[in-house]
């Protein structure tokens, strides 16, 4: 198949080409109309895919259920946002759960799906620090522990691809280690780290930071902190919730213009509420929860907030025409830079011959028009 645009972004920009699919890879990127097009999109942006690697539920599901139908409809209908991979993300809970939920990750990849590509998944908790817990239930943090994620690795089928931590409590960085020799991604985050012991964490293996601003140290000028190392550290990649509501507008902007255009992350941290009704009725955690008319969820009864409803191409939006982050910087983070935080920039994350077949067609107001994954269409928008 071949499809087209005279705006397709290529190595940083847009130019005028067609892109040649075969068996869900990019084969040839040629100049516009070398051959008749199989889908012409005229002057529409053509996009790599975006990946959302912090998300823990959409459409009346969340990654702790554990229900198999949930996911493949997550999977299926995830793609209407632009998202073409994802990382189904945990929560501190109970062990039992844990495991259902990773046990159940492991199914559907093993029965098979439709829809974005599950690359597997972000294990965000237990093992964070008490006050900074954010909305993850305080009965269910504890200490991290090689045996116990071992544990969990093998009821993932090794799927666990990225974990969030509180480096602190990382008694000698072990497990921390643990992960980088073993292919884990370690980010920290839900931390009360000082600036020394997240560089300390940053000598041990931590490659990222989770939701910069939210759940950890701020800055001050005598004690920066979380935040204060996620500006310092340039190499550090750092996930950043992009919605307007859980950090400022001009928060955002600080943030891309420290981590520039190769190490900031865009994310959801989107819950079950997402694609459903603002109002009460929904949980995160085994905690009830409510969502107001902007989208933004919290514990019911408390100013806790508790994660986004969050879709990525209005993100994408934000951070172009809100926040005032440069094109390419915002391209980036919810392509390119996720796609290298986890190793896998050689097939994800940009329009190139011999990456996967991921593409997202965008319309001038950021709405999706169409949506690829590994070449199949897997969103069409009604004109």
């Amino acid at each position: 198949m071949i499809i087209q645009s005279r705006r397709v972004w290529i190595a940083g920009q847009f130019m005028a080409a067609q892109l040649v699919l075969t068996d869900g890879r990019i084969t040839k990127i040629l100049p516009y109309n070398t051959h008749v097009a199989d889908e012409d999109c005229g002057s529409l942006r053509i996009l790599p895919g975006f990946l959302d690697i912090h998300t823990h539920g959409a459409y009346g599901f969340d990654t702790n259920d554990g229900e198999p139908e949930g996911l493949k409809r997550w999977a299926a209908k995830i793609p209407e946002e632009g998202v073409t991979a994802f990382l189904p993300t945990t929560m501190a809970q109970a062990p039992m759960i844990l495991t259902a939920a990773l046990k159940n990750v492991a199914a559907v990849l093993r029965d098979g799906y439709e829809g974005a590509e599950i690359l597997g998944v972000h294990f965000e908790g237990p093992y964070l620090d008490p006050d900074y817990k954010g909305a993850q239930p305080s009965v269910s943090v504890s200490k991290a522990s090689r045996a116990e994620l071992k544990g969990y690795q093998e009821a993932a089928s090794g799927l666990i691809r990225y974990i969030t931590l509180a480096p602190e409590h990382d008694e000698d960085f072990s497990l921390t280690r643990y992960c980088q020799e073993t292919g884990v991604v370690v980010s920290m985050g839900h931390s009360s780290a000082s600036y020394e012991q997240a560089a300390m964490a940053v000598a041990n293996g931590v490659s990222g930071m989770t939701h910069v601003y939210n759940g950890m140290s701020g800055y001050h000028h005598r004690k920066p902190g979380l935040v204060g190392a996620a500006f310092r550290f340039r190499d550090l990649y750092g996930e950043i919730i992009c919605d307007g509501l859980h950090c400022h507008l001009a928060a955002l902007n600080n943030f891309f213009y420290e981590k520039g255009r190769n190490h900031g992350i865009m994310i959801s941290d989107s819950m079950r509420a997402k694609g459903c009704p603002s109002g009460g009725g929904y949980t995160l955690g085994g905690q009830s929860v409510e969502v107001d008319e902007k989208g933004l969820a919290r514990i019911a009864g408390t100013d806790t907030i508790a994660g986004s409803t969050l879709r990525m191409n209005e993100g994408l939006r934000v951070l172009i025409e809100e926040a005032l982050v440069p094109f390419d910087t915002a391209i980036n983070s919810c392509t390119l830079n996720p796609a290298r935080f986890l190793g896998l920039d050689k097939r994800k994350g940009k329009l190139a011959a011999g990456f996967d077949a991921d593409i997202t067609v965008l319309g001038e107001d950021y709405s999706v028009v169409r949506t690829y994954c590994r070449g199949k269409r897997m969103w069409n928008q009604a004109l």
